[in-house]
């Protein structure tokens, strides 16, 4: 699959299926149940970039199953074996195959639920303006990358377009009611510590990350993709080094590429050059390979 396929698998399923596109992932209704598809396609400044990184869609989805195999969670993933989907014959199935998660349907809680265990990003901007976070008071004189004391909650709202926007956990309670924010602040900060333990083990620091959840009836299920490059920051453990930007297992070699061009961020983005594409599969397919200890099967 070639690194020029950014509308991966816009064809390959029957129209008759209705389906949902994000900027990287595909939803197919399959009545019961949905099939998530991860593509080929990258982001950055807001933008889906014209190039795609070959494999991407499937480590994003091979990591997320790791994580719902390992943690203690309750989650939607049914299968990652397309004979559950029951697809048209007519389907080509190559081309989904690893990128693709059977899962049960729920009602999305409208939150994004965002942990943090160190200081960048939008929170790091915050802190320097105000010394808080999401209404959270941290210690004075932390610099950038600063491990926390502890992992903080800084939940989001879910936007369509562009970046979600930053909330108070006073904010998250109006909006869903006091219990089940309780209940969300409660299981995401346990699935990251256990999740930012496991990964410290492997020589990756995950500096901080967002989770999804969904209501199948009564019961709160995480939901799709969990402790990824895409979804969190991830830092290689031995070059870690507080009081600036760290290296990361994800788009940095496709940003920086992008900053150092006369791309102007608000016209449609330049093709990416090949040696960034390969540099940006490589990182992603390390990630996986340190993170699980198993080789990536799809080479």
């Amino acid at each position: 699959m070639n690194a020029s396929s950014t509308a991966l698998l816009n064809t390959s399923l029957p129209d008759s299926i209705p389906v949902r596109r994000g900027k990287v992932r595909d939803v197919y209704d399959l009545g019961d149940r949905l099939l998530m598809v991860s593509t080929d396609r990258i982001s950055a400044f807001d933008w889906i970039l014209p190039s795609g990184i070959p494999d991407k869609g499937r480590v994003l989805t091979q990591i997320s199953a790791y994580w719902f195999e390992v943690l203690p969670v309750r989650h939607h993933l049914l299968s990652l074996s397309l004979d559950d989907a029951n697809l048209p014959a007519e389907v080509d199935r190559t081309p989904l195959e690893g990128r693709s998660m059977v899962v049960r349907k729920c009602e999305v809680v409208p939150i994004e639920c965002v942990v943090r265990g160190y200081l960048e990003g939008s929170g790091w901007r915050e802190y320097q303006q105000t010394g808080e976070v999401c209404g959270i008071a941290l210690p004075a004189g932390l610099r950038q990358c600063d491990q926390l004391p502890e992992p903080i909650f800084t939940p989001a709202t879910k936007e369509e377009e562009g970046h979600d926007v930053n909330i108070s956990f006073a904010r998250m309670c109006e909006i869903i009611g006091s219990e089940l924010a309780n209940e969300l602040r409660e299981k995401s900060l346990d699935i990251y510590r256990r999740g930012a333990e496991l990964a410290r083990e492997r020589g990756i620091l995950i500096a901080d990350t967002k989770f999804e959840w969904g209501l199948a009836g009564d019961e709160l299920i995480l939901i799709d993709e969990v402790l990824t490059p895409d979804s969190s920051r991830f830092w290689p453990a031995d070059r870690y080094s507080p009081g600036q930007a760290q290296p990361s297992y994800d788009k940095q070699f496709v940003r920086e590429h992008l900053s150092a061009t006369d791309w102007d961020k608000n016209s449609p983005p330049p093709a990416l050059p090949r040696d960034i594409i390969d540099k940006t599969r490589a990182k992603y397919i390390e990630a996986y390979e340190r993170l699980t200890g198993r080789e990536f099967a799809w080479r």
